[in-house]
């Protein structure tokens, strides 16, 4: 596929998502118009370069995940030691305007569930802790609704430092970040992983997506179940997707052959 082709891709992706969320315009720069703009001269295409390797089957990379030479090989063996190593990490530019680090917290022994979301926001960023804001109160809500506490499950997300005015976290960064994540996961060992927004799923599983009709779809990561659904950020402010999100919730708790426990 031509970088043209490439380019069309990825736009009607996102354009997709943008209507699904309600945008009816969208500006676009004079720089991607006049990419857009067919050529007049086609010029023979270089000779392709040679294919890198693959990875070994049922490992899958991260979008943007660190190859040979990469800034990151995680010492650590323990989730503590990880994120002492997390806490001066200075592998991308996130670290020059972060005020603290947020590897992650729950059960670290095999929990039932490991959710992960994008990255960490300014109240997350004040306090160390995952989904710490009004976001983080949803998720605990939501948690609760399934018969667990916070202490029950792990809370992580792709990357471990605030990006500046809560921006999507840009390929290298992600890059940096996964070799932790994928460390984490390792260790973890969760049953089912619960993905937490488009961001977040597009990075872990290396992919563009449709938000509203990939939720709910199942997948795998290292040959763990995996259920992608909407981000509580998300749910605020469109809280009538709450009942699709409960929906996914009631798989994964279907999956691991349990019932939510009764109101009241």
């Amino acid at each position: 596929m031509s970088r043209r082709d490439q380019l069309l891709d990825n736009i009607n992706a996102f354009l997709e998502y943008k209507k699904e969320e309600g945008f009816q315009t969208l500006e676009i720069s004079p720089e991607t118009r006049a990419k857009l703009k067919p050529v007049a001269t086609q010029k023979p295409e270089p000779a392709p370069k040679p294919a890198a390797a693959k990875p070994a089957a049922g490992t899958p990379a991260l979008r943007g995940a660190p190859t040979a030479g990469s800034d990151v090989r995680v010492t650590g063996k323990t989730l503590a030691e990880i994120a002492k190593q997390i806490s001066t990490c200075s592998a991308c530019g996130l670290h020059a305007s972060r005020n603290k680090t947020v590897p992650g917290e729950g059960n670290p022994n095999s929990p039932d569930i490991l959710f992960i979301g994008e990255g960490p926001g300014a109240d997350e960023d004040a306090q160390g802790r995952p989904f710490a804001g009004e976001p983080g109160q949803l998720l605990t809500k939501m948690i609760g609704a399934m018969g667990y506490t916070r202490e029950q499950v792990f809370i992580t997300n792709i990357v471990k430092c605030r990006a500046p005015g809560n921006r999507v976290p840009l390929p290298e960064e992600i890059s940096v970040c996964s070799a932790y994540l994928r460390a984490q996961i390792a260790l973890i060992k969760p049953k089912i992983i619960v993905v937490l927004g488009k961001h977040a799923i597009e990075a872990l599983l290396n992919k563009p997506v449709a938000i509203t009709r990939f939720r709910g779809t199942w997948c795998t990561y290292e040959g763990i179940d995996l259920m992608p659904t909407f981000h509580p950020g998300y749910l605020l402010k469109s809280p009538g997707k709450k009942r699709e999100t409960w929906a996914d919730m009631q798989a994964v708790l279907a999956k691991l052959g349990k019932t939510p426990p009764k109101a009241g």
